[in-house]
């Protein structure tokens, strides 16, 4: 457990857009397992292009020897999480993931066969992986991870040897990572190279920069903006989160009134940081009271679904629009039956669920254009949450089902 936790809060002002430093970095004073807190922000001239679509695990390593040598390095131990068991409700440290010290490599001889060998730095720990944990018979929208084998999110890797033309040693690749501390990866395509400006953290591309900071501009840009009022309300949960956040800041651009809603207090501050009108902790206070006060709602971005769905249903106005991003309320034990769902033919209201990979095509070269100098600014504003090492990965996996992150959830793996 983390030690003597510090938190800011911060509001950047640079002299120029076209390169941020790093503001801060706040974190504890324990240990390398410590959690840490940072908010960062990013820089303008930060370009990203990938393909987030449905990506097939990169493929794990395996024990090859090659008498293509560029260094002197021994072998090492490749620490791993592999994913181990089905969940039942919520993933269970140490038992839905396991971490594993087992495999031994030589990074000098292994082979790439084309491919290259990547030193992993960071990796993203999202909602959305709580689907990944299902049986085949179960899959959703997305490919399950399998028993005895590394799991994989979107990450940050940097090129150790590489055996593709087209990349060289020192390069920094974003794509779909297994969980391991090395790993050859086969299917470089997938992955994009970038490079970082200034001295911004790696761990930016994969928020508010990255997948998470694009579901919201994304989903913002094709259901929300075209038709917004100035002076509507949107109703958004999970509003401290690297989306709801961003959904936060976006609706205060487009003049909308903001009401947002997440699970402790210090969430609460930082959602009225980020512009929210009426925030408040739904534990703690009763959703229905505070929709009845500060609506109806015109517009609800919904990552919950549930019960808060059907309390939505009730305060919408006439021709709302529901933007359907997550259901983390129905990913550990199943979801509940929506009661109120006849509001949507009474109330004339439009539902629109999407997955982000769908519209990277229409809005990828406009999200980076516009985001990230925002960011540089400080004219947006986001909060990190990580852990490092892979040992920590199965209890970020239950902090961030059960609401207890604050930000981005990350797992640092090692330094650049």
């Amino acid at each position: 457990m983390p030690t003597r936790l510090k938190k800011a809060y911060f509001t950047a002002r640079t002299s120029t857009l076209t390169r941020a430093r790093e503001i801060c970095m706040i974190h504890s004073s324990g240990g390398t397992s410590d959690l840490q807190y940072h908010m960062y922000y990013c820089t303008k001239d930060f370009s990203i292009e990938t393909n987030l679509r449905r990506q097939k695990p990169p493929l794990i390593l395996r024990h090859h020897r090659t008498t293509h040598q560029l260094s002197t390095m021994a072998p090492v131990t490749n620490s791993r999480v592999l994913f181990n068991d089905y969940p039942e409700g919520f993933p269970e440290p140490e038992k839905t993931v396991v971490f594993d010290k087992s495999q031994i490599i030589d990074p000098d001889t292994i082979a790439l066969n084309g491919g290259v060998l990547v030193k992993v730095l960071v990796l993203s720990i999202d909602p959305y992986l709580r689907n990944k944990m299902r049986k085949t018979e179960e899959s959703a929208y997305t490919d399950n991870y399998t028993i005895g084998e590394p799991i994989y999110a979107f990450g940050i890797g940097k090129v150790v040897r590489s055996d593709d033309a087209g990349i060289s040693a020192g390069d920094h690749l974003y794509g779909h990572f297994p969980f391991v501390e090395l790993a050859v990866l086969f299917n470089v395509e997938k992955h994009t190279k970038i490079e970082r400006v200034s001295d911004l953290p790696w761990s930016v591309y994969l928020g508010v920069c990255g997948m998470p900071g694009k579901t919201a501009y994304h989903g913002w840009m094709a259901y929300v903006h075209p038709h917004v009022k100035k002076g509507e309300t949107l109703f958004v949960t999970t509003g401290s989160g690297p989306v709801g956040s961003l959904v936060i800041q976006l609706a205060k651009l487009d003049g909308l009134k903001v009401i947002a809603s997440a699970g402790s207090e210090e969430k609460v501050k930082f959602m009225l940081d980020c512009g929210a009108d009426v925030a408040f902790n739904y534990k703690t206070t009763s959703t229905k009271d505070i929709l009845d006060k500060h609506g109806p709602i015109n517009i609800y971005w919904d990552h919950v679904g549930g019960e808060i769905l059907d309390l939505a249903l009730s305060a919408a106005d006439k021709f709302a629009r529901f933007i359907e991003c997550g259901m983390i309320s129905g990913y550990n034990h199943g979801f509940a039956p929506v009661k109120n769902i006849a509001h949507v033919l009474f109330k004339n209201i439009t539902m629109q669920g999407f997955i982000v990979g769908n519209l990277e095509a229409q809005f990828g070269h406009e999200f980076c254009r516009v985001i990230p100098s925002k960011v540089a600014s400080g004219e947006i504003k986001y909060l990190e949450y990580a852990k490092r090492g892979l040992e920590n990965t199965g209890q970020m996996f239950l902090d961030v089902q059960t609401g207890k992150n604050t930000g981005k959830a990350l797992i640092i793996v090692a330094d650049d």
